[in-house]
């Protein structure tokens, strides 16, 4: 039987997603958790691979497995042995040819800045602090500016192979009291497409730089910015055709 089980993390404590010799991951844990349940060794395949500190709220991740447990069973028997920064929050059988990865069709980043001049140690875990006031306005501006089917090498590489062309459905940025976030929706990303593109935007909040400029990185024709830390990024969602 194979499942689809929709995972949240926070991913303070994570070397990130993919399983790692020696070091704590997303994937490790989700093993070791089925493993104990169903004595099985397991292996899970996720939508993506987060990177180092960044969260998620909805990545998608299946398994096959010969148990026959009702997934609610296994679900919650799974959460009870999984650490506290990582639950389960649907599992659903799936066709034994559904792939977390390649049968994905959206996916939804968020990053969080706190736009204030003293930072905050309680949200230091999940948004970055910056200090300078930022032009929300023209960040969403340019932003929109992502949308479409495009090389979007400029702003990261590839996890395999040469092919940087990805479609962007989505890209907005706003503001609440202090808080901004930038939220990015796509096919598919880049290596650390998300994080490049927040700090280029952020060039544009802070009056470093106008559309125009930012035009000029998506045409790779000038430098991006810096990529910003991962601890702002949170994965929302996998959407699926089903």
């Amino acid at each position: 039987m194979r499942l689809l089980a929709v995972v949240e993390y926070d991913g303070t404590e994570f070397a990130g997603f993919q399983v790692q010799a020696r070091t704590r991951t997303v994937q490790g844990e989700l093993e070791r958790a089925l493993h104990q349940i169903t004595g099985e060794k397991i292996r899970v395949v996720g939508a993506g691979r987060t990177d180092r500190g960044v969260h998620a709220l909805g990545m998608g991740v299946h398994f096959d497995t010969r148990g026959g447990q009702p997934p609610p069973v296994l679900q919650r028997a799974l959460n009870a042995v999984l650490p506290s920064d990582l639950a389960i929050r649907a599992l659903t059988p799936v066709a034994d040819d559904f792939s977390a990865r390649y049968s994905a069709r959206r996916r939804t980043y968020r990053y969080t800045i706190l736009n204030q001049p003293i930072r905050s140690p309680l949200a230091r875990r999940y948004a970055l602090c910056v200090p300078e006031p930022l032009d929300v306005a023209a960040m969403d501006a340019a932003a929109r500016c992502l949308i479409g089917k495009r090389d979007f090498g400029a702003f990261g590489t590839p996890p395999r192979g040469e092919n940087a062309v990805r479609e962007v459905y989505r890209a907005e940025a706003r503001r609440a009291g202090v808080t901004v976030w930038i939220d990015l929706e796509a096919n598919a990303f880049l290596y650390r497409m998300v994080r490049r593109i927040v700090g280029t935007l952020l060039l544009v909040g802070k009056g470093v730089w106008g559309i125009a400029e930012f035009r000029e990185v998506i045409d790779k024709r000038r430098r991006a910015g810096q990529a910003v830390p991962p601890q702002g990024l949170c994965l929302l969602a996998v959407e699926y055709d089903s």
